[in-house]
């Protein structure tokens, strides 16, 4: 998909933290685009990099400790690393709409739930207080909240953690914004109120045409919801493509692992979880090859140096790439496990026959 069509364009991005025990290296050179109206997945375990990723973009990050070191992010087109405004508008709220991971320490203690779900109404959109008060008490009907004109009057600590999740994305899509970012919208959340939470935001997407960019380490959500997939690890995008590429054809054994992690409810699938063995890489002192290189069953001398980025078949509006060695020319493993360009459909066929996404979709409304 060309730039023109895309809403969001991230290249390159590094990002740093200054702490007592040294330098964390904590996002290293990351890339994705997201265009208008699409679902991107950006997944993978604690710490690899999600979070931050997408924090430096909204500008969220503490600078000091914190810096972003290269790269750069086009809305549009514009620039707005360290941007505030384009074409006169706020960035944060207004065109890049966020939910954040726990709604408790998010939302302000102190202030009524309809106060704070107007008051980005009032800086962005110009409302008076009135009318602002009347918008929130609305944004909270569309979010699904009974009683909405009582429960605006009311503090965070009166709201159960669905009602405080629905209140977050009331509060996110306020401004109408172009892009939501969703980090870890379903965490804490029995099964039941995270159905009808990603229910809610993908009918608001229908609704809006908005761009979604979801973080989560919870593959049954990415089958679910996404359009497209990034898959990180040690700061780095291993993998990409869309989500029938990163399910059926998985191309990078970080992304094999994951799903062989995965716990499935089908019986003709029983079998026992196979957790990924060891431990991330230190990011004080990232090596200077592949980050997975320590945990992979295929580590070859080549892993020490850092591999570049092959590009794969597709099959959806995104292309389809992987970070590893094994997809060079010269590799002498080609493990059946995995996806390459060259293999014959029979390689793939317990990816082809299976049914990893429709699993994740079932899985995700129990």
């Amino acid at each position: 998909m060309s730039e023109q069509k895309d809403l969001l364009v991230v290249e390159d991005l590094n990002v740093e933290f200054d702490t007592y025990g040294g330098v964390v290296q904590a996002v290293r050179g990351v890339d994705f685009r997201v265009a208008a109206g699409e679902t991107l997945a950006i997944v993978g375990e604690s710490g690899c990099g999600k979070s931050v990723t997408v924090q430096s973009i909204m500008g969220l990050i503490p600078m000091p400790p914190g810096r972003i070191t290269r790269g750069s992010a086009r809305l549009r087109g514009h620039e707005i690393l360290g941007q505030s405004r384009i074409d006169g508008r706020e960035i944060r709220g207004a065109q890049i709409g966020m939910i954040f991971q726990d709604p408790m320490t998010s939302l302000n203690p102190t202030m009524t739930i309809g106060d704070q779900i107007a008051e980005p109404l009032q800086v962005h959109r110009g409302l008076s207080r009135a009318d602002a008060a009347r918008e929130a008490i609305r944004l909270l009907e569309v979010t699904r909240i009974p009683e909405a004109a009582k429960r605006a009057k009311q503090y965070p600590f009166e709201f159960s953690g669905g009602m405080l999740q629905r209140a977050m994305i009331a509060m996110a899509i306020a401004c109408k914004p172009e892009i939501l970012i969703a980090d870890e919208p379903t965490t804490a959340l029995d099964v039941t109120i995270q159905a009808q939470i990603l229910d809610l935001l993908q009918e608001l997407q229908a609704e809006t045409g908005m761009a979604i960019v979801l973080i989560t380490h919870d593959l049954g959500v990415v089958a679910r919801m996404a359009d497209s997939v990034a898959v990180m690890y040690a700061g780095k995008v291993v993998e990409r493509g869309s989500v029938d590429d990163i399910f059926y054809r998985s191309a990078h054994p970080y992304t094999l692992g994951l799903r062989a992690a995965m716990p499935s409810n089908d019986p003709a699938l029983k079998q026992s979880l196979q957790p990924i063995e060891g431990s991330p890489p230190d990011l004080f002192a990232p090596p200077p090859g592949c980050g997975y290189a320590p945990r992979c069953p295929h580590a070859m001398v080549v892993c020490e140096s850092q591999p570049a980025e092959t590009p794969l078949a597709g099959t959806g509006a995104r292309d389809h790439a992987a970070h590893c060695w094994l997809h060079h020319d010269e590799s002498p493993m080609k493990p059946a496990g995995l996806f390459f360009r060259e293999s014959d459909a029979s390689r793939n066929e317990k990816f082809e026959g299976g049914s990893a996404v429709e699993e994740g979709r079932n899985e995700s409304r129990r």
